[in-house]
């Protein structure tokens, strides 16, 4: 598709934002909306796929609307965000840190990118470098590789380096740094009251040390007093200017994080947050609501360029930015040719993870099993659902008599209520909550074994097995571990050893 005319301040708008869909497949209305405002940026989600044949079409089709310059994303970090789930399964990021090597970090973030560049991608919302510093953190977590600012963000480089030898551009987030905080921003607006020199020291090192040669940053959706008291950083001119641009001398593209989130949606209408992220030094706004929230951006943005709120000169400086990005990293679907060797990449990786805390054992051969385990497994607005009750009670089935007791409620459901007949008891953990102060003094698991969270490790006065994920790689991992096949050679890198 060739643009032939100046585009108009609404088309130009367009460019600058990245827009979400609805369904599986690109319908004539939605289509016709990406022509008629040259938008060239969509990210897709769960809700969009299928299967591999079903998304190569809708990205083929989403090129064909948008054109060559057409950037088309997902979050593919690894663990429990995924979008294209029967691709080989990523081990989350501190797996990768429990592991403790850069070059299976780098293999393994080449393998993602070979996976979904077959599907039609050209754009990885990973890896995310944040430090997992604060072990309260509600949305990190295992996304993060570890707290240490140098081995992190070594590893987390490393992944990015993979990912960019196979020709799918990187986007590191959240900048300056969502590690210390006590806060989901989907769901309310965090703070991070440190000091520039504190700030300095963990939270922005990462970020820092990728300038260089991160194709893009993400923008946290946080107020950092000691930079801006008075905008997240999204909103910020000091922190996306001031620092990333002017200080760190960053030359690649800055994206908001999903302007959809309460952070920022439950503060500032979608057209103004629009304009002010453009303005603070954003290249490009991640407008992931509706058709009527698409169209309040796309009006705010052209109205602010009619009346030069916005610098023109600015924007097609952004613009350029955004060109380069989908040239060197253009959309194109190929044959997937490795699948079955980033398989077995993938199982090795899951199992250099497993972690061990306070000596697990498993259960002896033909043991009786209780396990204990939560009926529902939902996601929690960015990861996928994790593993049903069902679906492990079958897996542990395998190789042991099983009997299941689920509960809704952690805080309520009654440990002393499981029946004394000598099953071992396993308490499977398959959600990323941490569990609360009832849990922490009444239960005692024989083993724990904890599929999401590794911090919930501490909430329970039981050996625990890690795995940082709940894939099916990962559950085989565990598997051979019972078995006596595997040691938990991991060492989670933000727990004390």
């Amino acid at each position: 598709m060739k643009h032939t005319r100046q585009p108009t301040t609404r088309q130009l708008a367009g460019q600058l934002i990245m827009i979400r869909m609805t369904g599986t497949e690109l319908d004539a209305g939605t289509a016709q909306f990406l022509r008629d405002n040259r938008i060239r940026a969509v990210c897709l989600f769960r809700q969009n796929m299928r299967d591999a044949a079903q998304l190569s079409k809708l990205t083929a089709d989403l090129r064909a609307a948008m054109g060559p310059q057409a950037l088309i994303a997902l979050d593919q970090e690894g663990g429990a965000v995924v979008r294209a789930t029967w691709l080989p399964a990523p081990p989350a990021a501190m797996a990768l840190g429990a592991a403790d090597d850069p070059l299976l970090a780098r293999e393994v973030g080449a393998a993602v990118a070979r996976g979904v560049r077959s599907l039609g991608f050209n754009w990885n919302f990973a890896p995310v470098l944040d430090l997992n510093n604060n072990l309260d953190n509600p949305v990190i977590a295992e996304r993060s590789f570890g707290a240490d600012p140098v081995r992190a963000t070594e590893l987390a480089l490393a992944w990015m380096e993979g990912s960019l030898a196979e020709h799918v551009a990187c986007c590191v987030k959240h900048v300056p740094g969502h590690g210390d905080t006590h806060v989901d921003s989907h769901r309310d607006l965090p703070t991070v009251a440190k000091s520039r020199a504190q700030l300095e020291k963990l939270e922005f090192s990462p970020f820092r040390q990728a300038a260089a040669s991160a194709p893009a940053m993400m923008t946290a959706h946080i107020v950092y007093p000691a930079l801006d008291p008075d905008h997240p950083a999204t909103l910020s001119r000091a922190i996306l200017t001031g620092l990333i641009r002017q200080h760190w001398q960053y030359a690649g593209v800055v994206i908001t994080d999903g302007m959809d989130m309460k952070a920022i949606a439950g503060r500032y209408g979608a057209g103004s947050a629009a304009v002010m992220a453009l303005a603070a030094g954003a290249d490009m706004v991640m407008t992931l609501g509706d058709r009527a929230t698409q169209d309040q951006a796309l009006d705010a943005i052209a109205a602010a360029i009619d009346n030069a709120t916005l610098e023109r000169d600015a924007l097609q400086a952004s613009c350029a930015r955004l060109d380069r990005l989908a040239q060197r990293y253009p959309s194109v679907s190929t044959a997937y040719q490795t699948d079955a060797d980033d398989r077995r990449l993938m199982d090795s990786a899951w199992r250099r993870g497993l972690s061990a805390w306070r000596q697990p054992a498993p259960p002896p051969a033909g043991s009786k099993i209780r396990l204990v385990v939560r009926q529902d497994a939902s996601g929690d607005g960015v990861s996928e659902a994790g593993v049903t009750a069902d679906c492990l009670s079958a897996w542990l089935a395998r190789s042991f008599d099983v009997t299941t007791t689920t509960f809704a409620d952690p805080a309520s459901f009654d440990w002393h209520t499981l029946p004394d007949d000598g099953r071992f008891v396993i308490l499977a953990s398959t959600t990323r909550a941490r569990y609360g102060q009832h849990a922490r003094c009444s239960w005692h698991p024989d083993l724990h074994l904890v599929l999401w969270n590794p911090f919930q490790a501490l909430d329970i006065d039981a050996p625990a097995l890690l795995s940082y994920g709940f894939a099916q790689a990962a559950l085989d991992a565990i598997a051979a571990w019972m078995r006596g096949e595997v040691e938990a050679c991991g060492h989670n890198p933000c727990l004390p050893r």
